[in-house]
């Protein structure tokens, strides 16, 4: 066996053992990286459901009255057909939500749930995904070696966080 023959294995080894490495790490990277996004989509979707899909969904406003142990709560006047008056609906008590204001708001079917409708309530909805895109963007950019890519995510997460933060 020539020299040059026997030289020449070790250096295919070493690069199909690389080639293994690197797929295993994007691989590993993308399924993460994935699963933080869907993660983040899945906890926004419980509430921009209902703010984005208003169709046949009771709207109205409430002033609310009252806080304390996480909700809010007070009386309800509707907006669209078909809707009816309510003594108390109850809001999630957040910094999106203050005692003495009124806000405009879409009923969950079948309850005295109430979730912020509008522009602002529309961004507060989004923001579990905001959240997901900023840490999505540090294992694209660290794990898969995607600068470009984690910074343009961790800068839709921060315009997203930020438009929250301003409307609401």
């Amino acid at each position: 066996m020539p020299a040059s023959a026997a030289a020449a294995r070790p250096r295919q080894a070493s690069s199909v053992s690389s080639v293994l490495l690197r797929f295993g790490r994007v691989a590993s990277m993308g399924t993460v990286t994935a699963l933080i996004l869907i993660a983040g989509v899945w906890a926004s979707w419980g509430t921009a459901q209902h703010v984005l899909l208003t169709k046949g969904r009771e709207q109205g406003t409430v002033e609310v009255t009252r806080c304390g142990g996480g909700t809010c709560s007070g009386p309800y006047s509707p907006v669209s057909a078909g809707s009816q008056a309510r003594e108390r609906v109850v809001l999630e008590d957040s910094v999106a939500v203050t005692k003495g204001r009124t806000y405009s708001v879409v009923l969950k079917p079948g309850s005295a749930d109430a979730v912020r409708s509008g522009p602002a309530g529309v961004l507060y909805a989004w923001v579990p995904l905001g959240g997901a895109l900023l840490l999505a963007s540090v294992v694209v950019a660290g794990g898969l070696r995607r600068t470009r890519a984690g910074w343009v995510m961790a800068g839709a997460g921060v315009a997203l966080l930020t438009a929250a933060f301003v409307a609401v």
